[in-house]
């Protein structure tokens, strides 16, 4: 007869650990088996309370005892206010920074607040800068007024040289005196951008620009280019931060957008000047362009061309001066010349574009 197989044993039930035993005693609800490695955690009697249950206990009970056992946890300090020093960044901290600093981070008017008035006035001073560009358009049409009443270019710029020593002067004491700075900004933050906090005014390169075209141009090209940078810049300026997310970033700071603006307006200045302003005040004494473009002599005996031929004039001759003046002030917006401001580069280089422009083709 076959063997049967052995029926295997009860198993054997043990008894709780000791060390829990006071805790399962307490507890009034099931618990799941308890492996060895809880039992050697629980050896330990750092983990455990004083009556051997764990301290961070899921039972609800637990949670209420420890919780009034733990010591009171000491409040945190509220936060510095802005300007107390706290280790953290601060305008009083931020102010001691070089003006290069701030054009690198940012191209905000004032993105710390270090100016008062761009505080409280923030979507009209901060975000769009309304009373600067006012004054800087401003400056376009006080130079046509200025040329409708025939006054001279040389009887302009010992004006603009006046004007710009002492207010370099002033410049250079508000930076030497810091209460005096204070007062200055209290009194001008308006017309401010907070990388002048610490930095040159930008009037002082605005007339250091202006004094440069009318003293060493032209009448008609120190003119247009007076224009260029109080129209041009400010469409750039304006168009950039409204819509230059959207289009293509040409360098920091500079967007196809502004660039496209600086050269509309250009365009519709040098019309403005040329095929309408000049033609009503006939103040055209040392000008460049008259009214005519030629091809240069050498490119006409190359090509086998009459003295009379690869002449244009009248319109056509307008068009092609204004789409050049558009695109030497959108050039000149773009290009960085040494981190120098644009207030100088912008009539400086579109006057030497234009006039290298007339001297070949006028």
């Amino acid at each position: 007869m076959a063997q049967q197989p052995a029926i295997p044993p009860t198993p054997r039930v043990t008894e709780p650990t000791p060390a829990l035993a006071k805790s399962t005693d307490k507890q009034e609800s099931y618990f799941a088996p308890i492996g060895d490695s809880i039992t050697k955690r629980s050896a330990s009697p750092s983990k455990f309370s004083d009556d051997g249950a764990r301290a961070r206990s899921r039972s609800p009970k637990s949670i209420v005892t420890n919780a009034a056992q733990s010591p009171p946890q000491p409040k945190k300090p509220p936060p510095a206010t802005n300007g107390t020093p706290n280790g953290h960044l601060s305008p009083s901290s931020a102010a001691s920074s070089s003006s290069s600093y701030w054009r690198t981070i940012s191209r905000s008017p004032s993105p710390l607040g270090l100016i008062p008035i761009h505080r409280s006035f923030r979507s009209f001073i901060h975000r769009h800068e309304i009373p600067r560009k006012a004054l800087h358009i401003s400056i376009g049409f006080f130079t046509l007024s200025l040329y409708s009443r025939g006054v001279s270019q040389h009887s302009i710029h010992p004006w603009l040289l006046g004007a710009l020593i002492p207010i370099a002067s002033v410049d250079y004491l508000r930076h030497t005196f810091p209460s005096f700075n204070r007062l200055y900004i209290r009194i001008l933050g308006a017309l401010m951008r907070e990388s002048e906090v610490d930095g040159y005014n930008g009037v002082i390169w605005y007339l250091l620009g202006a004094w440069t075209v009318l003293r060493f141009l032209p009448k008609d090209v120190g003119v247009m280019s007076v224009l260029l940078l109080s129209w041009c810049d400010t469409a750039a300026s304006t168009v950039g931060r409204l819509y230059g997310r959207y289009t293509p970033r040409i360098r920091k700071g500079k967007s196809l957008a502004g660039s496209a603006a600086a050269m509309g307006v250009g365009i519709l200045t040098a019309g403005l000047f040329w095929g309408g302003v000049v033609p009503r005040y006939r103040h055209d004494e040392g000008f460049m362009f008259n009214g005519e473009l030629r091809i240069p002599g050498g490119v006409k005996e190359a090509v086998g061309w009459s003295s009379n031929e690869g002449v244009i004039s009248g319109w056509a001759a307008l068009s092609v001066v204004s789409i050049w003046s558009g695109f030497v002030a959108s050039a000149s917006e773009v290009v960085d010349i040494f981190g120098w401001d644009d207030n100088v580069i912008i009539p400086v280089l579109s006057g030497m574009g234009l006039w290298g422009f007339f001297k070949v083709f006028c």
